[in-house]
């Protein structure tokens, strides 16, 4: 009977810790995108890449097609944004951040870089995922 009770009295404690709390996924989130663009603003290519999820199965969806894996996604930012003049002043416009299940999210953004080398602006769609005790972005489109 003590043994009902414990459990009885502990089990419900053990699943409202396990919910997702949205609101807490979405800051935590938004701290990866702030470490990102202050990498990136800096040149910073090796920090920026911190926030992707560092596997062979990472994609990149860009003007230059599909990019696989964190190495090759890492190389194609470093070979077409190799100085200052390139990374520019990264700045987002976070339009929608919605659970598509639990444990992921996806990002619909806007991108401004302020460049010497000719400002960019476009949209973005990231997804992320929780992998261990952190948010990474598994999967990147950009326009």
């Amino acid at each position: 009977m003590k043994k009902f009770l414990i459990l009885f009295f502990v089990m419900p404690f053990c699943f409202i810790s396990a919910q997702t709390n949205p609101e807490k996924d979405q800051k935590e989130i938004n701290a990866v995108l702030k470490a990102q663009r202050i990498a990136w603003s800096k040149n910073n290519i090796d920090d920026y890449m911190e926030g992707y999820w560092k596997s062979d199965s990472l994609k990149l969806y860009s003007k230059n097609g599909i990019i696989q894996g964190w190495y090759n996604v890492s190389a194609h930012y470093k070979k077409f944004y190799p100085d200052k003049d390139y990374t520019g002043v990264l700045s987002y416009r976070i339009n929608d951040i919605s659970q598509i299940e639990e444990g992921a999210y996806y990002v619909l953004a806007e991108y401004h870089v302020k460049r010497d080398a000719g400002n960019l602006d476009g949209y973005f769609m990231l997804i992320f995922k929780r992998i261990g005790d952190e948010w990474k972005i598994i999967a990147n489109t950009t326009t």
